[in-house]
């Protein structure tokens, strides 16, 4: 029954004004409020969680709950037939919860309540569905997260130096570099950062509504968010930007080359998010936090109305997620269609849709600050395979002819599905403009020579060009060699050597090992060869005592003749 859906759909939705009121109202008069919560005070010893409400914090969870409450009134439909919506429904709120308690505590200790609620919520979620393939991906899920958990935990020992834990009040400390470097890697992790990109789109083995979720506002956007509130002390570090800058630009590189290779509609959207995240790590290197801050709002309306397009096309098609059996939809609905293409460009960073004002912004400030000519070409080549493997997205889905089931009902009709889509639709057009007249004002725009203020746009362009020249003639250009298609396919190797490739040997190793000694000759000197033993020399023995008899009579008879004869 989707009642439960329901139930948490409007529940979400009378929480999300409380925070976004108070955002404008903190954003207007320049204020952070931190509230120290007492929970015991027994004596002199007292617990306490501090709390900070702070403008950007307050934004990010009323875009949270904005999107959750949608997600879930999407999954009352979607999830109909599901027989443990009740859980599903609690397990969503509880993730929701966990976003929230990351966001608005500031302390390290207590921060790891919203960081490991995350992790572990997730792999409930990725393995919701039960079977191996499902347990594999949350596996993937949860074993790369815990190394971000011990980088915070480790983070957390090293701050014994400075004798607190407060994330508002860090100052200049030899022990500040570890932090940094642990910090770093447990945002890498969190974010799918090179070399921890594979589990991210191993973790579309959940339901399309906790995808949504996850990638666009909650478990991969905490590591950006995690960085962003230590940006102020770990940037004076001088290695930590640059690091950063180069690993947020290699990424954002192979996850476009990724999605450009990939077939499965939910990877594809999976690898946008990773180059967006790349997007966002790229300016927090840069130094442009408010504009990364920016981007993280935007890309997270635009990216939740594309997943949950693409989770109503999966819904018609027979839960088949393959672009390739698809096409042809204009027709049958073109509600979910102009959603999808919306989202699409505003993801390409179309002129005044959301994606416009922040990740124009971004590349232009990147032209304008001196910036290493490498890690520019990879940033435009990012930009430009964006609009590719969006481009190729829509050629496939809206005016390929179509490859389905030749009766294929597909319908626009529920409300409970198209009323979402229609609320971040909205939010995808109008959400980045209303946010830079009302809360990103101050941002300033970099004054440049028309042909690199132009530059977002004729890269984005020549990209959907070049997508719709392969798209249109495949013969025309050969990309589909085999190992340069695998290459890129498997995220340069990284699903293989992440997961099966790092395991086999010791797995084969540890079976060898099982073989010769504990089922070998260990068993053989120990328990099993001594029962083998005693049962052998018993069964010896019985034998000989069954023959017992007749030996006796026949030595009593032999005895008997020799004394007569």
């Amino acid at each position: 029954m989707p009642y439960f859906s329901i139930i948490s759909s409007k529940l979400l939705w009378s929480l999300f004004p409380i925070p976004l009121i108070t955002a404008m109202y903190l954003f207007s008069k320049n204020k952070i409020i931190l509230i120290s919560w007492k929970l015991i005070s027994w004596q002199s010893t007292s617990i306490t969680i501090p709390l900070i409400l702070d403008p950007w914090g307050c934004l990010f969870s009323s875009t949270v709950l904005f999107i959750s409450a949608n997600v879930m009134y999407f999954a009352s439909n979607y999830m109909e037939g599901d027989k443990f919506n009740q859980r599903f429904s609690h397990t969503v709120l509880l993730f929701v919860a966990s976003m929230n308690l990351l966001i608005f505590i500031p302390n390290l200790i207590c921060l790891l309540l919203g960081w490991d609620g995350l992790g572990i919520v997730s792999f409930v979620l990725v393995i919701y569905y039960q079977n191996p393939k499902s347990l594999a991906a949350g596996m993937i899920t949860a074993l790369m997260n815990r190394v971000g958990d011990v980088m915070i935990l480790l983070s957390i020992a090293i701050m014994l130096n400075l004798g607190h834990w407060s994330i508002t009040a860090l100052w200049s400390d030899p022990s500040l570099q570890p932090i940094s470097i642990l910090i770093m890697i447990a945002g890498m992790t969190k974010s799918a950062q090179i070399p921890f990109s594979s589990w991210l789109p191993a973790a579309m083995a959940a339901p399309t509504p906790v995808s949504a979720l996850v990638h666009s506002s909650t478990l991969v956007t905490a590591g950006v968010f995690l960085i962003f509130r230590f940006h102020y002390a770990l940037s004076q570090i001088p290695f930590f930007n640059k690091t950063l800058l180069i690993i947020a630009v290699i990424t954002m590189f192979m996850a476009g080359s990724a999605a450009i290779a990939e077939c499965d509609m939910k990877k594809i959207i999976a690898l946008s998010t990773l180059s967006q995240l790349g997007v966002m790590m790229t300016s927090l290197g840069l130094n442009l936090t408010s504009l990364a801050f920016f981007h993280l709002i935007t890309h997270a309306l635009f990216k939740a109305l594309l997943f949950l397009t693409a989770g109503s096309m999966i819904h018609f098609h027979h839960h088949s997620q393959d672009l390739r059996f698809m096409g042809n939809l204009t027709m049958s609905s073109p509600l979910t269609l102009s959603s999808l293409l919306i989202a699409n460009l505003a993801l390409c960073g179309s002129p005044f849709l959301a994606g416009f004002y922040s990740k124009d912004l971004i590349i232009e400030m990147a032209l304008f600050n001196p910036t290493n000519m490498i890690v520019m070409i990879l940033f435009i080549l990012a930009t430009a395979m964006t609009a590719s493997y969006s481009i190729r997205f829509m050629i496939t889905v809206v005016w390929n002819s179509s490859n389905c089931l030749p009766f294929q009902y597909l319908s626009d009709s529920s409300t409970r599905m198209t009323s979402p889509m229609i609320a971040l639709t909205l939010g995808a057009i109008f959400g980045g403009a209303s946010l830079n007249w009302l809360s990103f004002n101050f941002l300033e725009e970099p004054v440049l020579p028309s042909s690199l203020k132009l530059c977002p746009l004729i890269v984005t362009i020549m990209g959907a060009v070049l997508a719709y020249s392969i798209c249109t003639k495949p013969s025309s250009v050969n990309i589909l060699m085999p190992l340069t298609h695998y290459f890129n396919s498997s995220m340069w190797f990284l699903q293989p050597t992440t997961s099966q490739g790092l395991i086999s040997s010791p797995l084969t190793t540890s079976h060898l090992y099982l073989k010769v000694m504990d089922a070998g000759w260990l068993e053989l000197l120990g328990s099993q060869g001594t029962f083998m033993t005693l049962n052998s020399s018993s069964k010896s023995m019985l034998s000989t005592m069954k023959n017992l008899p007749t030996v006796h009579l026949t030595m009593f008879g032999l005895a008997l003749m020799f004394m007569y004869l």
